[in-house]
């Protein structure tokens, strides 16, 4: 390749660049110079309130869960240097997936260095041309790479909407197997999936039925097991993908939860689980720590659902427009992007951290702030958000006087 050719390819990348940066579309990323939690300090040394962050139970940057990671390390070392099935599997991989499996309700799981990797390695061993893919259309975008990577017919309905369900399994009758598609929480939107719905549609046409609960695990439902537990449809739900860089810990990680074929097959053919090194031990053992912790007290989960009914309904007092819902993601509808980064940055400058989200992350006209809720987050930092959230509003022409 020429410098000419080299130097045209690199400037067409500034200009994009430039571009987004134009359209109030480019992405900054805020360094942090503390641990997670429910108070961070920026690499400026102010202290931040963070309510974005996916810390849902708090235990990011809890001393024990890190004091589990040490112990671990100390027990099985850095790293295995390996892939799983030839020198790289220990005792504590094998417990973190029997006890996620006991969690969730599940015959067997598999884990995965990322949830990302657990979808993207989940439908290529499992289904073929032969089969059919229904899809919700607003699934995260891990699960749209791994249906891509599928040879299976692939299948659309709108989002959350029984009726097109029901339409795409008709119309996808003649094909040997089915599979229903969805996050059992939708993270743009904090929507919660139809699973009792959707789990009788699929009873009706025959069809299996996979969640992804990446933004459910560990705080959904009376006991914390996730969506299906939410809709009482624990049992009748078939495979289960999640992370453990969420509410269970904030590390990285995910896994694959299902009936044993399932989980062995994987494990013979799903490519990032096969040709990517373990987990490390120290992402394992904190995980199994965390996962014993939320086994025997349900107080955290109580917590962040008593911090979410509140702020949801104070956010709304104050004059905002949010998505309806009940779970600790709360958008909050700003609608154009400049407008979202603007206030983000301003919000920066009253202390409290926040990202604006806006196209292609989310539908064009549709920009937000996204609030999370932590149960870490005390009575006294929200209201101190709130107010910063009033005061933004009014600087920026959001709320009427």
């Amino acid at each position: 390749m020429s410098e000419q050719t080299k130097n045209a390819f690199f400037s067409g990348l500034q200009q994009n660049l430039d571009q987004l940066r134009e359209q109030g579309l480019y992405k900054p990323e805020r360094v942090l110079a503390s641990r997670q939690g429910a108070e961070v300090v920026g690499n400026d040394g102010r202290t931040l309130i963070n309510m974005c962050a996916n810390n849902y139970l708090g235990l990011s940057g809890e001393q024990w869960v890190a004091q589990a990671s040490i112990e671990a390390t100390e027990k099985y070392g850095y790293g295995l240097s390996s892939v799983r099935f030839i020198c790289g599997t220990q005792t504590v991989h094998k417990e973190l997936e029997q006890a996620i499996s006991t969690f969730l309700g599940t015959e067997d799981t598999i884990l995965y260095a990322a949830a990302f990797d657990a979808n993207g390695g989940l439908f290529e061993p499992l289904f073929d041309e032969n089969d059919a893919i229904i899809s919700d259309a607003l699934n995260h975008a891990s699960i749209i790479d791994g249906i891509r990577l599928c040879k299976a017919a692939r299948y659309r309905y709108a989002h959350n909407d029984m009726a097109d369900l029901e339409a795409q399994l008709q119309a996808a009758a003649g094909k040997r197997h089915k599979v229903i598609v969805t996050d059992g929480v939708f993270s743009m939107d904090g929507t919660i999936a139809q699973l009792d719905k959707i789990c009788d549609l699929a009873d009706k046409y025959g069809a299996l039925v996979m969640i992804d609960e990446c933004h459910a695990s560990g705080f959904m439902g009376a006991t914390g097991r996730g969506t299906h537990e939410h809709h009482n449809v624990m049992g009748r739900i078939d495979i289960i993908t999640g992370t453990l860089g969420k509410a269970l810990g904030g590390a990285m990680g995910g896994f694959t939860s299902a009936r044993k074929e399932v989980i062995d097959m994987l494990r013979q053919k799903s490519r990032p689980y096969l040709f990517s090194n373990t987990l490390a031990p120290s992402i394992a053992g904190a995980s199994l720590a965390v996962l014993k912790k939320l086994s025997t007290s349900t107080e955290l989960r109580d917590r962040l659902h008593e911090n979410t009914a509140y702020f949801r309904a104070e956010i709304e007092r104050i004059g905002f427009t949010i998505k309806p819902g009940t779970h600790p993601v709360v958008p909050v509808m700003l609608f154009e992007a400049p407008v979202a980064q603007k206030f983000a940055a301003r919000m920066y400058e009253l202390g409290v951290l926040l990202s604006g989200f806006f196209y292609p992350v989310v539908p064009m006209g549709q920009a937000r702030v996204r609030v999370q809720l932590s149960a870490a987050h005390t009575r006294a930092q929200l209201e101190t958000v709130l107010k910063a959230f009033e005061q933004a509003g009014h600087e920026l022409g959001l709320l009427s006087k």
